[in-house]
């Protein structure tokens, strides 16, 4: 194993260290909780009996309109550093005080928003670190990152969450790439691209539920959630940046070499 890390140089050994401190740090409830001082469990009685039900439709809506707005509309345009950054995180906290105000009751109005903004950014960090916005395969990757999380090690195959996820949605997402290579195009309402959303959509969902009980206690108000919206983002900004920079050394080197690697770390 040693051996393959001498493939790398000095800089890019440092970048794979930091992708994985991204990668695998705190998920979201945690990084609320300590920004709130409180557990976001205190919310959780705010919540709608059928909230799972409302969940899955609301999650999925979000993912397929900021597909269609951030994503299939984006430019060529390349960037040596992802200087939007700070103004992602200040619209994506904007929106979020409507979540303080509003609750469970505006998330079906702020979400699209909120994702639309997130997707924005990622696709910002994505271009930084080499990608070209035109291809498939980077705009799905785009899309891969709100099913990253931060996840632990998969016991049932001693995987990182990060990798574990990206065979959760290899298949899927080689399905598509290989249909959009044979047909030219890519129809958002195709199964294949909606059986993405819909993958996707499970893993986000959860960071979404985590986001929701916390604006749902009455006491967090548009500042608040304004605050919660903030970490929101900076969550899957920093999932972006783990993210593109494995994808950069897998394209240099290849992906079984950096996956092992990774795994050393």
């Amino acid at each position: 194993m040693s051996n393959l890390s001498l493939q790398l140089t000095t800089k890019e050994k440092e970048e794979l260290h930091l992708a994985k401190r991204l990668l695998e740090n705190p998920g979201i409830a945690m990084k609320i909780t300590n920004v709130l001082g409180s557990p976001i469990q205190q919310g959780m009685g705010f919540l709608p009996k059928n909230w799972n039900e409302k969940l899955s439709e609301i999650t999925t809506n979000a993912l397929l309109k900021a597909a269609d707005t951030a994503v299939f509309t984006l430019k060529k345009e390349h960037k040596n550093k992802a200087s939007q950054n700070l103004f992602h995180k200040i619209s994506a906290g904007a929106t979020g005080a409507m979540g303080g105000v509003f609750g469970i009751a505006g998330l079906a109005i702020e979400l699209p928003i909120t994702t639309t903004i997130i997707l924005r950014s990622v696709a910002d960090i994505a271009r930084s670190n080499g990608e070209s916005i035109n291809e498939i395969e980077t705009k799905l990757a785009c899309l891969e990152v709100f099913a990253l999380g931060g996840d632990k090690i998969d016991e049932s195959t001693l995987e990182s969450g990060y990798y574990a996820t990206r065979t959760f949605l290899s298949n899927s997402m080689s399905q598509a790439t290989k249909y959009v290579t044979e047909q030219g195009i890519i129809n958002e309402g195709a199964p294949i691209f909606l059986n993405i959303i819909s993958k996707i959509a499970k893993k986000f969902g959860v960071q979404v539920t985590e986001k929701t009980i916390a604006q749902s206690v009455p006491i967090i108000g548009a500042a608040g959630g304004a605050v919660i919206n903030t970490v929101f983002i900076s969550h899957f900004q920093d999932m972006a940046q783990g993210h593109f920079i494995i994808r950069k050394l897998e394209r240099k080197y290849n992906q079984g070499t950096i996956k092992a690697l990774y795994h050393k770390i």
